[in-house]
């Protein structure tokens, strides 16, 4: 076993436990809610730095890029650094990072704020999940994962409601500014509370594993959203970019499985209901993320709604998310994840399909309850998909099957987005050719509304593929013990 429990009789463990999942819950929240807050600045920042949209989207792949840097590493990185140590330089990460955001005077420093603050955001979400599965048993998993699915979906859901009403009356730069103090305050909190549940053994580091991973996943993101911002899917960058992603990808997997000690385990794939819930997250991510850059370009570019009024539409399905979520773990701990899986993957693809009929006569109430349809349908997925795949993991795979799970989340995500936005451009692109009058701002709107509905195509895809692997979920069996 790679980490040892220290925190596991019957009669402490239960004190100490709150604090804990507190600290991370609250560290969390306010970390992810970067993910998609600029989401409802990108017309802001775009006018204020007079860059293309597709420039202002590396604000989101950039984030989730580094994500898909460093998180394959954490389960190296969790062996080697205690419980504590991480949570504090998650934190540090995130308020430097956040700081630098607050007071970015240009586009390309706004850029090195976003990386700096996925580092913390790279090293809280796997401690967050390893440290879930060290200290409550698998039997009460489900509704505690819930809870952690308040912050993994609620505040990526509800940062562009927050922005759009911060941008209503204050500029850009106060969303990292009214972040900063909660951030600081959720540091002094972990400081107090956060306990130490793991014993570090400091395995051997592999650099040239890490230089691989780096390669591999950085390159295949890379290819994906340099073709999404305009290079085109025929570039000689892109292709370059996913033939060393690849590459760097197959020779990380050969070297992983010829190691004794692996930076990455990859045996966790061996258990067939890790590897349904894997993919079952991988689709969601790139649903939601994909959609979560979509809405707020097409409610403030084609419906012409202001940043407060967009953010408004889409805080009821954020707030039914965030409920809901503890409750879908609870029914998880008693039913198991198939009926709520596929239940899930159909109210989301039949979303899909709403979105895609949106044009610029689209009604307000129809947006917000499609919204609502799509954050229902997530919220029954994520969570009991994540949780059952987990369950079947042995302990000494934790470490391994939370780094390999949110490294893939935040890879998908990525390319999630970056497909979308390349579809978005190339539709509208495609509607312009077949005008006349170029310059008319109503044929701009209606290409781009058009561009949005091909987008959505690309969503109901992802959710079909979703529910054919929906099928063969089954509830796990946990028989080992922490």
């Amino acid at each position: 076993m790679n980490a040892q429990v220290k925190e596991q009789d019957g009669s402490g463990s239960e004190l100490k436990t709150a604090p804990i999942i507190i600290s991370f819950v609250v560290a969390g929240f306010i970390g992810l809610f970067s993910e998609t807050a600029l989401n409802m600045a990108l017309n802001n920042l775009i006018t204020s730095f007079g860059i293309h949209e597709t420039t202002a989207q590396w604000l989101t792949t950039g984030y989730l890029l580094t994500l898909g840097i460093l998180v394959p590493v954490s389960g190296l990185i969790l062996q080697w650094f205690t419980t504590r140590q991480l949570f504090i330089a998650s934190l540090i990460a995130s308020i430097i990072g956040t700081f630098i955001a607050a007071i970015a005077p240009t586009f390309s420093v706004l850029m090195i704020a976003r990386v700096v603050q996925a580092i913390g955001t790279a090293l809280l979400l796997p401690l967050m999940f390893n440290t879930i599965l060290m200290i409550i048993p698998p039997y009460k998993r489900g509704r505690v994962m819930g809870v952690i699915g308040l912050v993994i979906m609620f505040a990526p859901a509800v940062g562009p409601t927050i922005s759009g009403l911060i941008l209503k009356s204050l500029s850009w730069h106060w969303i990292f500014w009214i972040s900063l103090p909660l951030l600081i305050g959720a540091l002094i909190y972990g400081i107090i509370f956060m306990g130490n549940v793991t014993t570090p053994t400091k395995p051997k580091i592999d650099i040239l594993s890490i230089i691989l991973s780096t390669i591999g996943f950085g390159g295949v993101v890379f290819g994906f959203s340099n073709a999404g911002e305009g290079g085109g899917w025929g570039s000689p960058t892109v292709i370059a970019a996913m033939v060393a992603g690849g590459v760097g990808l197959l020779l990380f997997t050969i070297r992983q499985l010829k190691m004794k000690q692996p930076i990455l385990d990859l045996r966790a794939f061996k258990y067939p209901m890790f590897t349904m819930g894997l993919l079952m997250v991988v689709v969601c991510m790139m649903i939601i993320l994909s959609s979560m850059i979509l809405l707020p370009l097409y409610l403030q570019t084609s419906l012409a709604l202001s940043t407060f009024a967009a953010g408004l539409l889409l805080l009821p399905g954020g707030i039914i998310n965030g409920l809901l979520s503890p409750v879908m773990g609870g029914l998880f701990d008693r039913f198991g994840p198939k009926w709520l899986v596929i239940s899930g993957i159909v109210v989301v693809t039949a979303a899909m399909f709403g979105f895609s009929t949106i044009t610029m006569e689209t009604t307000a109430p129809f947006i917000i309850g499609l919204h609502i349809v799509t954050m229902v349908g997530i919220s029954m997925i994520m969570m009991p998909a994540q949780t059952n795949g987990l369950n079947q993991l042995p302990p000494e795979l934790y470490p391994h099957g939370t780094a390999i799970m949110n490294t893939l989340q935040q890879v998908a995500g990525a390319i999630g987005t970056a497909v979308a936005i390349s579809i978005l451009s190339s539709g509208a692109n495609n509607f312009m050719s077949t005008v006349e009058d170029k310059q008319n701002p109503l044929n701009q709107v209606l290409a781009f509304t058009a561009g949005i509905q091909d987008a959505f195509v690309f969503a109901i895809v992802a959710s079909f593929v979703g529910l054919i692997i929906s099928f063969f979920i089954k509830r796990v069996q946990v028989e080992h013990q922490l």
